[in-house]
C-alpha cells in the first residue's frame, strides 16, 4: 500500500473562516404553516386565472399587454404564464410587422423601449433599448405575495432536506478549516433556478456547491502539494480503492464526492436513460487540475500571465462544472452538439457566465487572498503584467465583465442554439447571482449583514399578507 504524505498540523494554513450563521437547529426550527394553507392556495389559483385572462384580453391595447407582461416578469411570476406570454408577444410582433401596432395611440419612448426589451428577452431579434420602471397593479401584487410565501414554504422544506444531508456527510463538522456554507450554497441555487418545478435540480446543485466549496478550501488553504497531487490523481482515476493512499481528511472529501456524484448519475440514468457519470467525473478531474495549478502558483510564489490565469480560471471558478450539471439536470433531449459546447469548445454562454463569476469573485476576494499568500487572481496578474495600479486593474476587470454581458445578451437571441431555454436562463442567472454575491464583498466566504439580510428576506421571513389569518372568512369569500 502506498502511504499518502501528511503535513504536521502546525504547518497547516488557515483562512480563519467565520462559522456558519445558520446551523442545522436553526434550519429545523423554521415554520411557515400559514402560507401552505389551502385557502391561500385557492386564492392564488383564482388570481392566476384572472391574470391569464388579462394577458389574453383581445380588447386591451398592445402597450397595456406589454406593461402587464413586464410586471409579471419583474414579480417572478412568468413561469406560470409562459405559453400565454408567448401568444401575446406573437400577436404584437405580427402587428408590428404589419405596421399596425398602436397606430391609434401616441407611442412614447417607454412603450417602444418596453416592446424592444421584452421581445429580446423572449428570443425575438429587435434592437436594444431601456424601459422605465413603474408601479404594478394590485391584483398582480396580491398574487405575487401569495406565490412568494407559498414558494418560500416549499424552499424551507428543501433547505431542511439539504441541512440533513450536510449533517449526514459530516464535512462541516469534521473539517474545521472549510467554509461551512450550506445556507449560502442553497441560496445561490435558489437565485439561479427559482421555479418550484426545479426542486430536484436545486437540491443537486446545492450538494454540488457544498462539495466545490469544501474541495476548493482543501486546495486553497489546507492541503500540502504532495497531498493535493494525490487527491487530483484519485479524482482522475475515480476508483474507490485509491482512497487508502489519501490522508484521513481527504478520504472524507473523496468519498463524499464519489458517493454524491455517483448517486446523482444513478438518478439521471433512471429518469433519462443516460449514463452521465463519465462526464461528471471528467468535469471534476478538470476542476481539480485547475485547483492544483493555482496551488502550485501559490506555493512557488509565481504570478502567471494574465492569459494563462484566465485559461485556468475559466474552469477553476467551477462555472463549467456547474453548467455541465445544469445541462444534464434540466435538459430533456441531450445532444452531442451541446456536450461539445460544454466539454471541448466552450460555448459563449458557458465561457462568459464563468468569467463573470470569476471576475466578480476576484474583485471581492483579492485582498484576503493576498493576505493569505496567494498571488494569482485576475487583478494581481493584470497589475504584474502591465504595471498599472490596483485601481486601474479593477477598472479593467470591470470592463471585461461588461464585455462578457454583451456577448451573453447576443446569445439570448441567437438562432440555432444547442441549448434549451431553461439552460440559457440558468446561465444568465449564474452570472447574476455571482455579481450579487460579490458586489459588496465576499458574500460566500465572509457573509456580512447585507448578505445575511438577503437570505432572511428570500428564505426565512414571509411577506405580510393583507388577508391575515384573522381575516380568513373574508379571504374564503374571495375564492368561493
Amino acid at each position: 500500500m502506498v502511504e499518502g504524505y501528511s503535513q504536521q498540523p502546525s504547518e497547516r494554513r488557515s483562512a480563519h473562516y467565520q462559522p456558519t450563521a445558520w446551523n442545522s437547529d436553526f434550519v429545523e426550527s423554521l415554520k411557515n404553516h400559514n402560507n401552505t394553507d389551502e385557502i391561500y392556495k385557492q386564492r392564488a389559483e383564482k388570481l392566476k386565472e384572472d391574470v391569464r385572462a388579462m394577458i389574453g384580453d383581445t380588447y386591451a391595447n398592445s402597450l397595456t399587454i406589454l406593461e402587464l407582461i413586464d410586471d409579471i416578469q419583474r414579480l417572478g411570476l412568468s413561469y406560470h404564464f409562459d405559453k400565454d406570454i408567448k401568444r401575446a408577444l406573437d400577436k404584437i410582433i405580427r402587428s408590428v410587422n404589419g405596421n399596425n401596432v398602436m397606430e391609434d395611440q401616441k407611442i412614447g419612448a417607454h412603450a417602444i423601449a418596453l416592446y424592444f426589451r421584452l421581445c429580446r428577452q423572449h428570443g425575438y431579434e429587435v434592437s436594444q433599448a431601456y424601459g422605465k420602471s413603474k408601479d404594478v397593479n394590485c391584483l398582480l401584487l396580491e398574487m405575487a405575495k401569495l406565490e412568494f410565501n407559498m414558494v418560500q414554504s416549499m424552499l424551507q422544506g428543501e433547505l431542511k432536506d439539504m441541512s440533513r444531508w450536510w449533517e449526514d456527510i459530516g464535512l462541516g463538522k469534521k473539517l474545521s478549516f472549510i467554509r461551512d456554507r450550506l445556507m449560502e450554497c442553497y441560496f445561490w441555487n435558489v437565485d439561479m433556478i427559482f421555479e418550484p418545478k426545479f426542486s430536484d435540480c436545486r437540491k443537486s446543485l446545492t450538494k454540488l456547491a457544498a462539495l466545490v466549496t469544501t474541495i476548493d478550501d482543501v486546495y486553497d488553504v489546507y492541503g500540502s502539494l504532495d497531498e493535493l497531487e494525490l487527491f487530483t490523481a484519485a479524482v482522475q482515476r475515480w476508483d474507490i480503492e485509491v482512497v487508502e493512499i489519501l490522508p484521513d481528511y481527504m478520504k472524507l472529501c473523496f468519498l463524499a464526492l464519489y458517493n454524491t456524484t455517483n448517486e446523482m448519475g444513478y438518478d439521471i440514468l433512471k429518469r433519462k436513460g443516460v449514463n452521465i457519470i463519465p462526464h461528471l467525473k471528467r468535469a471534476w478531474a478538470d476542476l481539480c487540475k485547475t485547483f492544483l495549478k493555482e496551488a502550485k502558483w501559490c506555493s512557488n510564489r509565481e504570478a502567471p500571465t494574465f492569459k494563462a490565469y484566465l485559461e485556468n480560471a475559466l474552469v477553476s471558478t467551477s462555472g463549467v462544472l456547474i453548467s455541465i450539471y445544469v445541462y444534464f439536470l434540466l435538459t430533456e433531449t441531450i445532444t452531442k452538439e451541446a456536450l461539445e459546447c460544454l466539454e471541448k469548445k466552450y460555448h459563449p454562454l458557458v465561457e462568459c457566465s464563468s468569467l463573470i463569476f470569476r471576475f466578480s469573485n476576484d474583485l471581492a476576494t483579492s485582498k484576503a487572498e493576498l493576505e493569505r499568500g496567494e498571488c494569482a487572481n485576475s487583478i494581481l496578474c493584470y497589475m504584474h503584467e502591465t504595471g498599472v495600479s490596483e485601481q486601474e486593474a479593477r477598472k479593467h476587470i470591470s470592463s471585461l465583465i461588461e464585455e462578457a454581458w454583451k456577448k451573453m445578451n447576443k446569445e439570448r437571441v441567437a438562432a440555432n442554439s444547442p441549448f434549451e431555454k431553461p439552460f440559457i436562463e440558468t446561465a444568465f442567472n449564474l452570472a447574476r447571482i455571482a455579481q450579487c454575491t460579490y458586489q459588496d464583498g465576499d458574500g460566500h466566504g465572509a457573509p456580512d449583514n447585507k448578505a445575511k439580510n438577503r437570505v432572511l428576506s428570500v428564505i426565512i421571513e414571509p411577506i405580510t399578507l393583507e388577508h391575515s389569518v384573522q381575516n380568513r372568512s373574508n379571504l374564503l369569500a374571495t375564492v368561493s
